[in-house]
């Protein structure tokens, strides 16, 4: 009979020491201490060992913690203080209490986080009680009680250094850092994350880098330096995911950077995403804030139905969590959603005021300026109130605050002197807070975050478009529509740095699109998805030299200068209601127009798209039908925008649109036919494109695959101009890249397309795949005149701001002084007559919008096909000057 061998007993030094092995395994590294925690516990309750089982059960409930399993957590962080009070060791059981009381406060109890620790305090001394007191002073921050926490970290502080607990001033270190980027200490801030990820490095804690590189990313959105905090959160995000630590907290804050920039769908997203790995990790405590990012991302997008709705819920919880700041912070953004909506909300004086006390209290700069403001709206016109609580608020103005808390404060002084109905004050703050974030913009190098940084310029534009139409001066009208649109085209471009990563995944980006164009997979389709973001991701990185905001705007005097004989109409939305600026003979006069809504006149413009698409069917009857479709949207277009505009008369015209005019194709509104007519995204920067001049006559012909008729095109146009023509194999993405520079003239005749959803990704196509807005961007030079014989290629994203996006739109930005190209579908076989034509009146030393009317109007006379096909052709730019004089 074979005797079983019994399970012989570790020695109890032994199984105290593995537990303690375990509890450093997991402060370094969660994801691989874990098992080493399992397997000590498991062997330390098997032998009975009370201490080395409470040591090893904490360091499991504090891997879980990391890891995002609350429940996990909490079950063996109370585990680990039972088995502390068996092993008759106070000390064990308060050193697992407080960490258990980290657990209860991201489960959203921080009044239960803060007695489970007052009771493990009197058990604790030393290192051990400075830990804990650490860990109340967090508490306390979420709790809003910023001077209490401070104090608290100070206490501990001390205690961790003469101890020379090195990691238990790190953890003091980054979590104080976060109270100071509250507060708006930004230098303290950065000093103590400084010292703890010096500190992290020295102990090998690699995870804790990865969280300290996340605060980073919070410090610089909050400082606003919008590149740094996006290196930050992909680099925290790359090493946090490594270690299969929590996102929750990464992703919110990413969607406060992201609204900091105006990416609004983006910011929901991340939000989104934060509020989804909160609630499966069951961190109730974080949900509550998260819901007050989409709040804010609503009130932006426009809609503060929604936001209403998330402020209302984030209340109802933050109460329930007995969280007064961050109540009082959602009971703001609630009452600002119902203010958006047009609603004056019934609330109390006292209300309102404890609301601005706690904030201002809660040490939040930000929420505590926005919520003076607020106070000042829902005050009665005129009284002590509102002046009380705007002067409170216009002092952020010459702070040393952040740009957009600066901004804020010009926007309460702006208010102040329309209260006093001093229109000029208005005008003065409203400049001067513009100014402040047009140079916040300006820092920023990745296109599509100056963009969006537009969308925090919408209070002060109101405010002073509101004050500009009621001086009655045209002039100062004409300025502030000026200071409304297209603000980035006027901010110095920036040429983004050598990027191999960069040149290497716009590669591979060309490889996969020219792939798709050979038949679709849903594996290709992912893989083109996930390099646009990461594309999109590493240009955001890109930074640009602070204070470069935009030119002041054109002057009314310098524009009529300018002009000549030509006329300017510049169109101006204001509350529905649509006004047209007109320059003619360097006077300047204001219409108001009878006009739709926004959608309407949008609607009126689809109309246009759709007739002159229906025109391309062969059928006899579908073409009837659009023709007059087309001939009655046109003349009630023409009425409407140019009818009451008796001065211009038939002057040749720089047409400044908004919104969807944008998209107009102004040869088809019937006083336009035949009569140049340029299009600019704003009044300065036509009048900045019309002083450049070509730096070479070389004339460059371009065509793309797939399109039979483009060759012909292309060999057409060298030869008018004795200039070169790249077709078939030879025109690479390369080769044209390399041809811009040096040339004068670029025609590029190619399928384009127009990409609504990520603007920066439109693009031709070429022999190798497509070159995109991004390639554009890294152009060190551009041509001063280019023609895209492409679809859409003239057709612009439109942005909050009249702030536009698009294959033509990044030449312009780039320098360009001109393009020509079509805001519509353009058929392959039809469009050769026109840019021949085209280019002949160029050669003969027309302007470009001239010799545009001029081919348009002729193929008008001779063939109508092809002149439904040049009808979305338009100017854009300077226009108005031979090219070749």
């Amino acid at each position: 009979m074979i005797q079983r061998e019994r399970e012989i007993s570790p020695p109890e030094d032994l199984v105290l020491a593995e537990a303690e092995a375990a509890l450093a395994a997991v402060d370094r590294d969660p994801r691989s201490g874990l098992p080493l925690a399992e397997r000590a516990a498991r062997r330390a309750v098997r032998a009975g060992h009370a201490a080395g089982a409470s040591t090893a059960e904490r360091a499991w409930g504090h891997a879980l913690l990391h890891m995002g399993d609350l429940a996990g957590a909490v079950r063996h962080l109370g585990r680990a203080a039972a088995w502390g009070a068996r092993a008759g060791s106070p000390q064990l059981a308060a050193e697992a209490r407080h960490k258990l009381a980290f657990a209860v406060l991201q489960r959203g109890r921080p009044q239960a986080a803060l007695r489970e620790i007052d009771a493990a305090l009197p058990d604790l001394q030393g290192a051990p009680a400075a830990r804990a007191r650490a860990q109340r002073a967090i508490v306390l921050h979420v709790m809003g009680r910023i001077d209490e926490s401070l104090a608290e970290y100070d206490a501990a502080r001390r205690v961790l250094r003469r101890e020379a607990d090195l990691l238990g001033v790190q953890r003091m270190l980054v979590n104080r850092a976060l109270v100071h980027a509250d507060r708006h200490a930004f230098a303290v801030a950065g000093r103590d994350l400084a010292e703890a990820e010096a500190l992290a490095r020295e102990l090998g804690r690699p995870l804790t880098i990865g969280l300290i590189a996340n605060h980073l990313g919070l410090l610089e959105t909050l400082r606003g330096d919008v590149p740094a905090a996006l290196r930050h959160l992909d680099r925290a995000e790359r090493i946090i995911a490594a270690h299969g630590a929590q996102l929750g907290t990464l992703y919110q804050d990413r969607a406060e950077l992201l609204l900091s920039v105006g990416l609004i769908a983006e910011a929901k997203a991340a939000a989104e995403r934060a509020v989804a790995t909160f609630g499966r990790e069951r961190r109730r405590l974080k949900v509550p804030e998260v819901q007050l990012l989409l709040t804010q991302a609503e009130l932006l997008a426009g809609d503060p139905a929604a936001a209403g709705r998330h402020a209302a819920a984030a209340l109802r919880r933050f109460r329930a969590q007995d969280r007064r700041a961050w109540a009082e912070l959602a009971r703001l953004n609630l009452l600002r959603a119902r203010l958006a909506a047009g609603r004056r909300p019934r609330v109390a004086p006292a209300v309102v005021d404890a609301m601005v006390a706690t904030l201002d209290a809660a040490g939040w700069p930000g929420a505590a300026l926005d919520a003076a403001v607020v106070a000042a709206l829902l005050a009665p016109p005129g009284g002590e109130r509102e002046r009380h609580y705007l002067d409170r608020a216009a002092g952020a103005a010459r702070s040393r605050g952040p740009a957009l808390v600066r901004a804020r404060g010009w926007y309460a002084r702006a208010l102040q002197h329309r209260a006093a109905g001093d229109l000029r004050g208005v005008l003065s703050a409203a400049r001067a807070g513009l100014r402040i974030l047009d140079e916040h913009g300006s820092a920023m190098g990745a296109t599509d975050l100056r963009v969006h940084a537009a969308a925090h310029r919408a209070d002060l534009l109101a405010l002073g478009l509101d004050a500009a139409l009621d001086t009655g001066r045209p002039e100062t009208l004409l300025e502030f529509s000026e200071r409304a649109r297209a603000s980035r085209l006027l901010a110095p471009p920036v040429l983004p740095p050598e990027d191999p990563e960069l040149t290497a995944l716009l590669a591979r980006l060309r490889t996969v699109t020219r792939e798709l164009s050979a038949g679709a997979s849903t594996a290709l389709v992912g893989r083109q998805a996930a390099l646009e973001r990461r594309i999109r991701d590493r240009s955001r990185h890109i930074g640009a030299a602070a204070g470069g905001g935009p030119a002041r705007p054109v002057a009314a005097r310098e524009l009529g200068a300018a002009l000549g004989e030509w006329a300017l109409v510049e169109y101006v939305r204001r509350d529905g209601r649509l006004h047209a600026v007109t320059v003619v003979d360097g006077r300047v006069r204001v219409h108001r127009l009878e006009t739709r809504s926004p959608a309407e006149l949008g609607d009126l413009i689809e109309r246009v798209t759709f007739a002159v698409r229906r025109h391309a069917r062969r059928s006899a009857a579908a073409q009837a039908a659009a023709r007059a479709l087309l001939a009655d949207t046109a003349a009630r277009l023409d009425a409407l925008l140019l009818g009451p505009l008796s001065e211009v008369d038939e002057r040749p015209l720089v047409v400044v649109p908004t919104g969807p005019l944008h998209s107009l194709p102004w040869s088809l509104v019937p006083s336009c036919a035949g009569r140049p007519v340029t299009v600019a995204p704003s009044a300065s920067l036509w009048y900045r494109s019309r002083a450049r001049r070509p730096a070479a006559r070389s004339v460059v012909a371009v065509a793309g695959p797939r399109l039979p008729a483009a060759a012909p095109e292309a060999e057409a146009v060298a030869a008018v101009h004795r200039g070169a023509a790249l077709t078939g194999a030879a025109a690479t993405v390369g080769a044209v890249l390399a041809a811009l520079p040096d040339a004068g003239l670029v025609h590029l005749a190619a399928h384009g397309r127009l990409s609504a959803e990520n603007p920066l990704f439109s693009d031709i196509e070429l022999a190798d795949g497509p070159l995109m807005v991004y390639d554009v961007e890294r152009l060190p030079r551009v041509p001063h005149t280019l023609v895209l014989a492409a679809c859409d290629s003239g057709r612009p994203v439109v942005r909050t701001g009249d702030e536009l996006m698009g294959l033509g739109v990044a030449f312009l930005a780039r320098g360009a002084a001109q393009l020509v190209a079509s805001v519509l579908p353009v058929p392959d076989a039809t469009t050769r007559p026109l840019m021949v034509a085209f280019h002949e009146g160029l050669a003969a030393g027309r302007s470009p919008a001239a010799a545009l009317a001029e081919a348009q109007a002729a193929l008008r006379r001779a063939d109508p096909e092809a002149a439904a096909a040049a009808a979305g052709f338009v100017c854009i730019g300077a226009g108005i000057d031979p090219l070749f004089a």
